[in-house]
């Protein structure tokens, strides 16, 4: 079966242009497409996507409101951010709301061809540019927070995510830290991605998380 993308963005030669890049790949589908968010509602519920392509800076609703409101309600779809913005703040808000990736639009066809097919497989796509984005700023959210006088609350709520796991799955945890992505760990440890992501979710479901960025936060607080 295809993986059935939804591509969303205001402006329409842009929406076209991804569209004309995208169209002739055998394994991928355009199912439909929006241009702002108030659109996404109905189209989601429409064609059923596995992917949405989505831009951030739309009219009405935000990009990021559509993240914040369609993860918890579709779970199974995952979301691409494709933006034209740089900005950290962006990108760390992506990740938190629960985007499966993030792009900006000058990247290459490839990889977006390779974006698509790695989040419709249950991987997260963040390339370095972002992942160090991400990991920096979680980073200081953790010396911020450990600087407040709520080490007791800390011990309450899962200082032990550490002990909660497996030892392999603290090696997977400990590479998602360093900024690895799910093709490099399977490298690493010489497994398979799937492998990989059901390891990563295993670990988020005791950690009781509901993202990889909460996860890495959690384990950056209580790193060892």
């Amino acid at each position: 079966m295809p993986i059935r993308i939804l591509v969303v963005d205001d402006h329409s030669v842009v929406r076209q242009g991804i569209i004309t890049l995208l169209e002739d790949e055998e394994d991928l589908l355009i199912a439909g497409e929006a241009s702002d968010g108030d659109e996404v509602w109905d189209s989601v519920e429409r064609v059923k996507p596995d992917v949405i392509l989505l831009d951030l800076t739309m009219p009405r609703v935000s990009g990021l409101e559509v993240i914040k409101q369609l993860v918890p309600a579709f779970p199974g779809i995952k979301i691409l951010v494709f933006s034209m913005h740089n900005n950290p703040d962006y990108m760390l808000s992506s990740a938190l709301s629960g985007a499966a990736g993030y792009l900006q639009k000058d990247t290459s066809r490839d990889e977006m061809l390779k974006a698509i097919r790695s989040i419709a497989k249950g991987e997260l796509y963040y390339p370095p540019y972002a992942s160090s984005v991400i990991i920096r700023n979680l980073i200081k959210q953790v010396g911020r927070t450990s600087a407040e006088p709520a080490r007791e609350s800390e011990e309450a709520t899962g200082s032990s995510v550490w002990k909660m796991i497996t030892p392999r799955e603290q090696q997977i945890l400990r590479c998602l830290t360093e900024g690895m992505s799910s093709k490099d760990i399977a490298e690493k440890f010489d497994i398979s991605s799937n492998t990989v992501a059901n390891q990563r979710a295993s670990i988020m479901k005791k950690a009781n998380v509901k993202n990889t960025a909460e996860l890495i936060s959690l384990a950056l607080k209580t790193s060892r």
